[in-house]
């Protein structure tokens, strides 16, 4: 296992700095020079020289990718913002902030959201795909398996304005979404505030998950192993959560992963639907502003997540199915 996760987690560095350089590339040919952009209508040569020195921007692309990688690991100084200490993702052209410093302020936000949504929706979603397995073929496997394919049918920014009109509005049922507390600061507001989100994106994603543990363990359950454990006489309990459910929770807790890892990478529509501060609010505002270095430090805030989650999968998927071995 320890050999395993050391090479994961090497190959998870080169992957990063691959997609770090793809996409710094990317970013900085874009057709919008911002050095144009932060100069304003009356802009001499001059000028925009100034400006491009200013901003970092003024080397060749790949000797400003090095001076990037430098901040990330060393630090890097810049001639308008000052020092930015390690590690520096670049500043935002727009705000004159270190970006890594906005991507820890609006990190909480995505957390909560990504995180308390995914307990809600792998508990509901499991819980409900194992009474369906269970129930095969009878009343309560149909009623699960119809409303999950409606609930898969369904899009965040429709469920999301009808939730918040009817529930927080019109019945106050649930408090109206926000951010303006963290859990630490005041646990009641700060789960209040996220509740109707979790809600809806639940909705969502429980309808995935009950789709898929169904099939899984429908599958698992005829299986050879599983047969020979009944014709032991073992109990159906034993049966069911000692071969059954592991066998089929590989493939789910895969997903998991990586639905955990594009959450945390910024849930754009989920955010922009319930006015939350994310990650995923900062990148809209990045792409509009042309703020190229917000917007590659959220990308790479984003594929790192997914990277980091993928090996984590790796691990438990190992520790939940016996017949995998990490060598």
């Amino acid at each position: 296992m320890f050999r395993f996760l050391v090479r994961r987690t090497i190959g998870a560095a080169v992957i990063l700095l691959i997609i770090s350089a793809i996409t710094f590339f990317l970013f900085y040919v874009a057709p919008r020079d911002p050095a144009r952009v932060a100069c304003g209508k009356v802009c001499t040569p001059q000028t925009l020289a100034l400006v491009k020195h200013n901003l970092g921007i003024d080397d060749p692309l790949p000797v400003q990718y090095w001076h990037w990688l430098e901040g990330v690991f060393a630090g890097r100084d810049y001639a308008s913002f000052g020092h930015c200490n390690a590690p520096c993702l670049g500043y935002s052209f727009i705000n004159r902030e270190p970006v890594t410093g906005i991507i820890l302020d609006r990190f909480p936000t995505t957390i909560s959201l990504a995180l308390g949504s995914a307990v809600v929706f792998f508990v509901f979603g499991v819980g409900t795909g194992m009474i369906a397995a269970v129930k095969q073929g009878k009343a309560l496997d149909k009623i699960a398996s119809s409303a999950s394919l409606i609930g898969s049918s369904l899009q965040i920014y429709i469920v999301g304005i009808v939730a918040m009109f009817y529930l927080s509005d019109e019945w106050g049922i649930l408090p109206r979404p926000n951010d303006n507390s963290g859990f630490t600061d005041n646990p009641g507001a700060w789960f209040g505030g996220f509740l109707l989100p979790w809600f809806v994106l639940a909705i969502i994603f429980t309808a995935n998950y009950t789709r898929m543990t169904r099939s899984q363990l429908v599958e698992t359950l005829s299986e050879d192993y599983v047969r020979t454990a009944r014709a032991k006489g073992l109990a159906s309990r034993t049966v069911f959560f000692r071969f059954a459910w592991r066998g089929a929770m590989g493939p789910i807790v895969t997903i998991l992963g990586l639905d955990l890892g594009t959450l945390l990478g910024g849930a754009v529509i989920t955010e922009a639907t319930f006015g939350l501060h994310g990650l995923g609010a900062v990148s809209v505002k990045a792409v509009k502003d042309n703020d190229l270095p917000m917007l590659l430090g959220v990308t790479l805030v984003a594929a790192a997540a997914i990277v980091v989650f993928n090996i984590v999968v790796d691990a438990v998927y190992a520790l939940i199915d016996p017949r995998v071995r990490l060598a």
